[in-house]
């Protein structure tokens, strides 16, 4: 069992890294503040093929494995975890049109995607559907061209700032085989945007409810078969999953990073705060922590490459784990800083605030063990 990365791997953590430290990490704390991820920064990560990162390369993606996507948004986070986050929504939108999507659709829309001119967002949510989202209420009925769609998506990350929407619809009846999914392009009549949410963390990402009110769309829009887009939007969440553990696992390295460094700086009681034993101790735990999370989620991603049969459960054990342990860490890291961590210039509390959704969304980490009971007591 071989756990080096390989050269091209180590490549794509490099490059993605560096594209982070000079791009995005100086900008972090004012995209923050502004709320707002500056709209010409996509091409630029469009440019190194992040836009389609797991597209085929048939369909002009980078054709990465997962595991290879998992050491990108690692790398990203490491400058922002919000930005980093928002990518991995795009990627998961863009693997469901290339693989469900038709030969026209993905003419028309794959090449703007996979360069980022053209930015996606993911609606499966609704206020009354969380981790029910099977019972979601949104209703697509048909019409003589296609389907006009009416109802409300909530916690939409990109919602009335991208520019289309995989949303998850009521087709049929009730339960998960009667959702579709289908495109929606901004700018469609009756499709419309709640107010800015005010959030704890992930504040550089604009969120809002998108409502749709009679929307029409074309029957070209929709993604694959009528009934099966529950199916697609579950398909792209073990991925997903991978996707936010790594912006944990990012994030957590970089605030691991920065307390060292702080630490060999600070003094009291006349030397520095890293020649204290109890300290060295703290950071000690820390590490250990980071790597057992390194570990587990490259296994996770290593699983679902390889389409085991265990994978759904290894990614939700992944997420849960990591997504945990990032906050435990950046949490420590805030604590070994002292009063000097509470303060937004040191980056550290933003971190704090960023890693804590991520122990909710793309499945709450009670659902995650939900999923790890299910399969030890089917066996």
């Amino acid at each position: 069992m071989d756990f080096a990365l390989s050269e091209e791997q180590q490549a794509i953590f490099d490059m993605a890294r560096s594209f982070g430290q000079d791009r995005i990490a100086p900008n972090a704390l004012a995209w923050e503040e502004a709320g707002d991820i500056p709209k010409d920064l996509w091409p630029e990560v469009g440019e190194l093929g992040f836009g389609g990162l797991y597209v085929s390369e048939e369909s002009g993606g980078a054709g990465l494995t997962r595991l290879d996507a998992t050491l990108v948004f690692e790398a990203l986070s490491m400058a922002c975890p919000s930005v980093a986050a928002f990518l991995s929504i795009h990627n998961m939108c863009a693997k469901m049109l290339d693989a469900f999507g038709s030969d026209a659709l993905k003419a028309e829309l794959l090449p703007d995607v996979l360069s980022m001119q053209r930015v996606l967002s993911y609606c499966l949510t609704e206020p009354g559907s969380g981790s029910d989202a099977a019972a979601l209420k949104t209703r697509a009925a048909a019409t003589e061209g296609g389907y006009a769609l009416t109802g409300t998506k909530a916690f939409i990350s990109g919602g009335g700032y991208s520019d289309g929407y995989m949303v998850m619809a009521r087709t049929g009846g009730d339960g998960p085989k009667g959702i579709s999914t289908l495109y929606v392009p901004d700018g469609t009549p009756g499709l419309s945007f709640g107010g800015l949410e005010r959030k704890m963390g992930w504040k550089s990402q604009p969120t809002r409810q998108v409502q749709f009110d009679g929307c029409e769309v074309p029957a070209s829009n929709l993604l694959g078969e009528e009934g099966r887009g529950f199916a697609y939007a579950m398909m792209g969440l073990d991925g997903g999953r991978l996707n936010i553990a790594s912006c944990s696992l990012g994030a957590a390295q970089a605030a691991l990073d920065a307390t060292i460094a702080y630490m060999g700086e600070r003094r009291a009681f006349g030397k520095s705060l890293s020649e204290f034993q109890a300290l060295q101790f703290r950071l000690a735990d820390l590490e250990i922590e980071l790597q057992a999370a390194r570990v587990f989620l490259r296994q996770a991603a290593w699983k679902l490459d390889q389409g085991a049969p265990d994978a759904t459960k290894h990614c939700a054990m992944a997420k849960k784990f990591v997504t945990e342990a990032g906050s435990k860490i950046v949490n420590q890291c805030l604590q070994l800083h002292g009063g000097y961590g509470y303060l937004a210039d040191y980056g550290i509390e933003k971190l704090v605030r960023d890693l804590r959704v991520h122990e909710i969304l793309e499945g709450t980490n009670e659902i995650m063990r939900l999923i790890t009971a299910r399969s030890l007591l089917s066996t």
